[in-house]
């Protein structure tokens, strides 16, 4: 069986920025930029004991950004096709190198990568970090690439709208026409126009289309029905086999692979199967949000976790907004079937609101007890994004980013919350609480590993408990099983919480059983004779948590 995971999302170009006058849409030289090697053993053995067990280094590939360092030959890329001054780091223009926004000795910044992972290896966190292969830049130039690697493009056939052995698609008779085309400067050309990278198969894409980015092409014909044309083994999935081969050389654990879902089931299929010739262990977590496919990215294309955005996620964003009941969640678990356990769970990331915006739920407080139900409801992975941890609020006009809720993946920043804490001004209590949690996650056999059993059908409305607030569920282990009940509302509950004579049948407990408990947040200890026939009484204050485990 899996070891439960517990992922920490960070954004370095944020992450380390100390620089507390940012000014609004400004440039790499006034506004500054995290690096690589803030990342020191000290930080990296603070999100070890927070209870992660593996770090996600967001936006380190080389992409498509304003910022130039001319000393070394480093140009910006052309206005028109970068969003905000940073870029977006899924703009991606050299596979094989580092962005060098977050390097402390530019030329040798792969070498300072290195350094990270084996920093991260010694502080007993596993490295992943971004695979974007649906799209590139469109301005991609490889000049770290292996010897006897070709750029994307080169060797195109460009008088194809469609070649099976192309890299891209191209819109015959067309120049591309950028939506952040500034008249008064020169002008961006590409012609033929290629294929946005949202599927946007026209020259003139909006400022809603990835248009700074070109779709890359696996042998999908989307100008005659979708044929596929997977033998031979199309180029692209050649060239980016040896993108994922590079970067495993050089220590890193697995991959988050962006808008996988997008891409070929057949590809991930050849290609997962043949990196783990290799590296047996690699990891692959993949971005999907269509739920009728996540058994063909599970079961043939060799992942090992995907999103669950559309349904827990958005489900639990929905109970803490208070716009639908806590009942909704059983309704989740029970839609995932056999996938359940091969999902990644999480509140935030770099695509959503923090939770603790004006946008989500205006406190991280309120969100304590979504926390405990995506980690501890199943064998789930389960992520966290940088700050979270901290409570920060993403309500910041950074530039390219308005107030949004989140925080700005376009532009060079820092946050408030992040920077205090590193600077060791603020250690707020909402982080002691996400401690105390994610360890109980990975040290309680009952939750890593354990069975679950829903308790919320057992308990519909009456006076003792209220399923639209209140949401409860069992862990179980080999000799002992936690009870879990959270509180979404701001009322206090003195609720009664049944265990039903089913439950305790499937779970093979006993019934009409003295067991000793432990509170697993005050650590309090004592007895509880347990029946199926009596409710176990529960205090639990506003957006409470209630963690009691039962030992045989």
């Amino acid at each position: 069986m899996r070891k439960k995971i517990v992922i920490y999302q960070v954004l370095p170009r944020l992450f380390g920025n100390t620089n507390k006058n940012c000014i609004p849409n400004s440039s790499f030289e006034i506004n500054g930029s995290g690096k690589l090697e803030f990342f020191s053993k000290e930080v990296l053995e603070n999100i070890r004991s927070l209870g992660c067990t593996h770090i996600w280094y967001t936006g380190v590939i080389e992409h498509a950004t304003k910022c130039s360092f001319p000393q070394y030959s480093i140009p910006a890329n052309h206005h028109s096709v970068v969003k905000g001054n940073a870029g977006s780091p899924y703009s991606i223009t050299d596979y094989y190198d580092i962005s060098p926004t977050l390097s402390l000795d530019i030329l040798g910044r792969v070498n300072e990568f290195k350094s990270l992972v084996s920093r991260s290896h010694e502080s007993n966190l596993k490295v992943i970090i971004d695979f974007v292969p649906n799209h590139l830049s469109r301005e991609y130039s490889s000049d770290a690439k292996p010897k006897g690697v070709v750029d994307f493009g080169e060797r195109d056939l460009k008088n194809y709208a469609f070649h099976p052995m192309n890299n891209f698609y191209y819109l015959e008779n067309t120049v591309f026409i950028s939506p952040a085309e500034d008249s008064t400067r020169e002008k961006f050309i590409e012609m033929p126009a290629k294929a946005t990278g949202n599927d946007c198969f026209v020259p003139n894409p909006s400022l809603n289309d990835w248009f700074e980015t070109v779709k890359l092409n696996y042998g999908v014909d989307y100008f005659d029905r979708e044929k596929k044309h997977f033998y031979p083994i199309p180029d692209t999935w050649i060239k980016m086999e040896e993108i994922l081969i590079y970067w495993l050389k050089t220590g890193v654990d697995g991959f988050r692979c962006d808008m996988a879902g997008m891409v070929p089931v057949e590809f991930w299929n050849w290609v997962t199967v043949r990196v783990r010739e290799q590296f047996p262990e690699t990891l692959f977590i993949g971005e999907i949000y269509d739920p009728e496919r996540y058994c063909e990215y599970l079961d043939r294309a060799g992942f090992d976790y995907l999103y669950d955005k559309v349904g827990l996620y958005d489900t639990l964003k929905a109970v803490i907004r208070e716009e639908i009941g806590a009942g909704a969640i059983s309704r989740c678990w029970q839609q995932l079937g056999k996938n359940e356990d091969r999902m990644l769970n999480f509140l935030e990331n770099h695509d959503e609101q923090r939770v603790a915006s004006d946008f989500f739920a205006g406190d991280p407080l309120k969100a304590i007890p979504a926390l405990v139900v995506s980690l501890m409801l199943n064998r789930s992975a389960f992520m966290i994004y940088f700050g979270q941890e901290l409570g920060e609020r993403g309500m910041d006009a950074e530039g390219y980013s308005e107030v949004d809720g989140r925080s700005s993946i376009f532009d060079f920043w820092s946050l408030k919350s992040v920077r205090e804490w590193l600077l060791g001004e603020s250690n707020p209590e909402i982080r002691d609480i996400y401690k105390k949690l994610l360890n109980i996650a990975l040290t309680e056999e009952s939750v890593h590993s354990g069975e679950k059993y829903d308790l919320q059908y057992a308990n519909p409305a009456t006076s003792v408990y209220n399923p639209d607030h209140l949401f409860s569920f069992i862990r179980r282990g080999k000799d002992s099983f936690v009870l879990v009940v959270v509180n979404f509302s701001n009322n206090y509950y003195k609720a009664g919480v049944k265990i039903p004579y089913q439950a305790l049948t499937y779970l093979n407990l006993p019934d009409n059983f003295l067991y000793k408990t432990e509170n697993l947040l005050s650590h309090e200890k004592g007895e509880f004779f347990l029946s199926s026939d009596k409710d176990i009484e529960v205090e639990i204050g506003e957006y409470g948590v209630y963690l009691l485990k039962f030992s045989l």
